[in-house]
């Protein structure tokens, strides 16, 4: 089973409109996201699809880390490939990024295979 992330982390995340990722193919620099929580899962989608760096970096180790409240999180990333869950995560992001004109956008069928699970190392 997957660890999951202290409430302290969890309540920063939730709260973050945008977060920064970090992978082993570009690690001192990081690609603004959104995030989504969900319960205690965590979740991300890359806006450009599949092709963008840090979503094929992240696939291809699976990890990367977290920017966060000026720290480093280390995170597992697991695809999503659940129905349930990914409509799930589809309305976290419409709920929580209502007021944007992109929002949308994080919920096209193409990008809904971009969904991944983020949890601690």
């Amino acid at each position: 089973m997957a660890r999951m992330f202290d409430a302290a982390v969890l309540n920063a995340l939730h709260s973050a409109q945008e977060v920064r990722i970090r992978t082993s193919r570009q690690p001192n620099r990081g690609v603004t996201i959104w995030i989504v929580v969900a319960g205690e899962m965590v979740f991300v989608r890359s806006f450009r699809g599949p092709k963008a760096v840090w979503y094929s970096a992240a696939m291809a180790d699976g990890q990367a880390s977290l920017e966060i409240e000026g720290r480093l999180v280390a995170v597992r990333v697991t695809p999503v490939g659940d129905a349930a869950t990914i409509a799930a995560v589809s309305q976290g992001f419409l709920r929580k990024y209502a007021e944007s004109p992109y929002a949308q956008a994080m919920v096209a069928p193409e990008i809904l295979g971009t969904t991944l699970r983020l949890s601690p190392i």
